[in-house]
Parts: C-alpha cells; sequence; structure tokens
C-alpha cells in the first residue's frame, strides 16, 4: 500500500490539532482508551465538547497552554493509503520545530483562520514549504463555522493567499473551506456548504499522486555500513548498505565510486527479504560490486555518465534553529548524506524578509528561525546536487563543533 508523508502548518489557533484530532477520529483511528482519556480531560477543564485537539497535544505544557509546542507525529490508514502525519508548532519561536516535521513530508496542509486571513505565520510556513520543495498544498480555511460558511469570506482568504503565492513555485495548491471543530469537510463533505463541490481533505490525501515526486533520473547511493559477516556461510560476502538517494540501480549496471572515481559493475542487490532485481529511492537496500574496491562510509556509487556536482565551495539557503546567532567565518561541522565535513562560513548574502519576500541586504545578522542564503567551503569534496533536483543529496545540517548542537538546516543551491 502507498505511504503518504504530510503536515499541517499555520499561525497559532488556527486548529491543527484539532483538524488532525478530527481525522482521525472521523476515520475511526483513535484507540478506544486515548478517546476515554480526551473525553475526561475535556469534562475537567469544562469544555463541552470532545476536545479533539488533546489527540496530538501530550505535553503538559501544551495541554494547559492550548497551542503546541513540540512535532507530535500520528500514524493511520485507509483502505487506499497508509498515512504518516507530522503535528508542528504554530509560534514563531518553534519555526525550527515546523521545519524539522515538514522536513520529509510529500505534501502540507496549510491552514488559515477564516476570520483572520493571510497573516504572518502563513507566509512564513507557505515560504518554508516553497523552499523545502514541497509539491503539493493544501490550504485548509477553517473555522467556516465561525464566519456563518459565508462563501465571500472563504474567497477573500483564497485571493490574499493565491497573490502571495504568485511569487512562489509551488506547482499543487488545493483550496478547501472547513469547520475541523464541526467536521464539515474534512472526512465527511458539509450539509452547510452547498456552494463548495470540490472533494473533501481526505479524499484529496487518499488521491494525491506522489509518485513523481522522488527522482528517478539521477542515480545517486551514499554508503552508510560496510557489510562483512566473515561468517562461514558468508566468507566473502562485502556489501555496501544504504538508502537509495535517487535513480534506479540494477545488476550489471557500471557504476563509479565518488570521490575515488574507480569504477565496476553491480554484481546483486540485496534486501532484508531477500535480492531485488532494481532499486529505486526511498528503498534501503545492500549493492555488491564485482571488483574489491575500496569503499568506505561517506562514499557514494553513481552512474559514471551522470556523476553529479563535485566541490567544496557550496551555496545554501538556510534557516537558523539556534539560539546563538550564525558566526561569519565561523567553523562548523556540516552532515551531507552519510558524509561529515568540516566547513567554515565564508560569506552571508542576504537574510529573507517572510512578509515581503524581499531580500535583505544591509542586516546579515542570522539569528534563531531567520532564513538567508549563504556560501560555506568545506574542508573535503561533496558529491551534491541542487535541493530542488535531489532533496536527499541536496539538504545538509550545520552542527556547531563544541556543543554538538544542529544549528541550522540548509538547501544547497
Amino acid at each position: 500500500m502507498d505511504l503518504l508523508r504530510f503536515s499541517t502548518a499555520g499561525s497559532v489557533d488556527d486548529g491543527k490539532s484539532t483538524l488532525i484530532g478530527r481525522l482521525l477520529y472521523d476515520t475511526k483511528s483513535i484507540f478506544q482508551d486515548t478517546l476515554e482519556s480526551i473525553e475526561r480531560t475535556s469534562n475537567q477543564r469544562g469544555d463541552d465538547y470532545l476536545d479533539l485537539a488533546l489527540v496530538t497535544d501530550g505535553l503538559k505544557a501544551e495541554r494547559e497552554q492550548g497551542i503546541t509546542i513540540d512535532v507530535a507525529y500520528r500514524y493511520f490508514a485507509t483502505p487506499k493509503r497508509k498515512f504518516i502525519l507530522a503535528d508542528t508548532p504554530g509560534h514563531i519561536q518553534y519555526t525550527r520545530n515546523m521545519v524539522t516535521g515538514a522536513s520529509t513530508v510529500n505534501l502540507a496542509i496549510i491552514l488559515i483562520d477564516a476570520r483572520n486571513g493571510v497573516i504572518e505565520q502563513t507566509r512564513r510556513h507557505t515560504f518554508i514549504a516553497n523552499l523545502l520543495q514541497i509539491k503539493h498544498l493544501v490550504v485548509c480555511v477553517n473555522k467556516m463555522d465561525l464566519v456563518n460558511y459565508s462563501e465571500e469570506a472563504y474567497q477573500e482568504v483564497v485571493e490574499q493567499y493565491k497573490a502571495f503565492t504568485s511569487k512562489l513555485q509551488i506547482p499543487d495548491i488545493r483550496y478547501i473551506p472547513i469547520s475541523a471543530l464541526k467536521g464539515d469537510n474534512v472526512v465527511n463533505k458539509s450539509e452547510h456548504m452547498d456552494w463548495y463541490q470540490g472533494p473533501t481533505l481526505l479524499y484529496n490525501l487518499e488521491n494525491v499522486q506522489i509518485a513523481d515526486d522522488h527522482n528517478h533520473v539521477d542515480s545517486r547511493f551514499p554508503v552508510q555500513y560496510v557489510i562483512r559477516p566473515q561468517s562461514e556461510e558468508h566468507r566473502d560476502y562485502r556489501g555496501y548498505a544504504g538508502r537509495v538517494a535517487g535513480g534506479v540501480f540494477k545488476p550489471g549496471d557500471e557504476v563509479m565510486v565518488m570521490p575515488s572515481g574507480l569504477t565496476s559493475r553491480i554484481k546483486a542487490i540485496d534486501t532484508f527479504d531477500g535480492p531485488v532485481k532494481e532499486a529505486f529511492s526511498p528503498m534501503s537496500v545492500t549493492i555488491l560490486l564485482e571488483d574489491e574496491i575500496d569503499i568506505s562510509r561517506g562514499d557514494m556509487i553513481v552512474k559514471e555518465s551522470n556523476q553529479g556536482n563535485v566541490g567544496q565551495d557550496i551555496e545554501m539557503m538556510v534557516c537558523w534553529m539556534n539560539d546563538k546567532p550564525l558566526q561569519e567565518r565561523g567553523k562548523y561541522k556540516l552532515r551531507h548524506t552519510s558524509r561529515d565535513a568540516r566547513c567554515v562560513i565564508k560569506d552571508v548574502e542576504y537574510k529573507v524578509d517572510i512578509n515581503t519576500l524581499h531580500r535583505v541586504q544591509d542586516d546579515k545578522k542570522i539569528g534563531l528561525n531567520d532564513i538567508g542564503r549563504i556560501k560555506v567551503r568545506t574542508a573535503v569534496p561533496l558529491i551534491h546536487d541542487s535541493y530542488n533536483r535531489n532533496r536527499n543529496t541536496g539538504s545538509v545540517i550545520l552542527i556547531d563543533e563544541f556543543t554538538n548542537e544542529t544549528v541550522a538546516a540548509g538547501m544547497i543551491l
């Protein structure tokens, strides 16, 4: 069965956790003991309704304040598809958590309060979704029950959002008027909005096409581990384990190992369930080669005719995730696929104003939750692609060498 990863995004109190709770509740995906706990907590708080936001808001501070702080993951399935969803925070100080939760998804749900329209956090999260190359957005105009299910209020929000996203490059955006609290157009069609003839949110999630989201052209296989059992049964076995980051590999293919440049041919491809005839993203496999070549963690197996970019000077967009701001000329550890390398920040080109999408070049201080474009130089060459071509080989993280904290997520340009 197909798997869809998706996340929610939007401002505080736009109803992200309530929407996920409603989605799980109406698809019968909440366990009985969890449901009883939610009913008990709702009664203790004096609510006259079942607070479905409690399904994902598990931290004590989240329940006390009625907000989401950390990313909460939930797993459910329908007869058509399996789902992994990430409920991400709306507060500006938790933008880094939103980046973390949305970094691996195929689709993002952007929630907008029908009363407030497009606000700063809506723009911020949409820009980050664009930066992360999320190809599918579903814009849910929520709390329609509080504007009397008005078509005019819905259309006004849609026009505001279209005006903002006209400057971005998001190929697939869909709009749905919903009420997460009442359940309108989430799983079941609304009886209050006859003017909306489109599909429900669940229908969109079940039917969105994601097969083409992976790069099946550029063959990339970062080696994570060299398998040498040295047992009686597998005396001469030498396999290179990892996850396919792009393209298709088959036994008999001519391949090159980067950065050494040595060539060989694929002898076999093994998985936990046995040999396979081909491997493609995002499969985890073990590749066996015909020749004995010195290959270790951090090397990359590619096709000789399509080797990718190799270089030490890298330009990237970064979302800063640490209280301590970026240090120009500072030294950091960079992690790219399965390779670690030291790097130095050569230059900060500009910072992005989220509201206007303008480049701020007179203020180059990049602090917590800021987004900017930087240049780095690595100690060793990296085999990489641009992020908009391959999310796996175009993404990096920067790590503070002294505290070992992840300080930034980077998208290679």
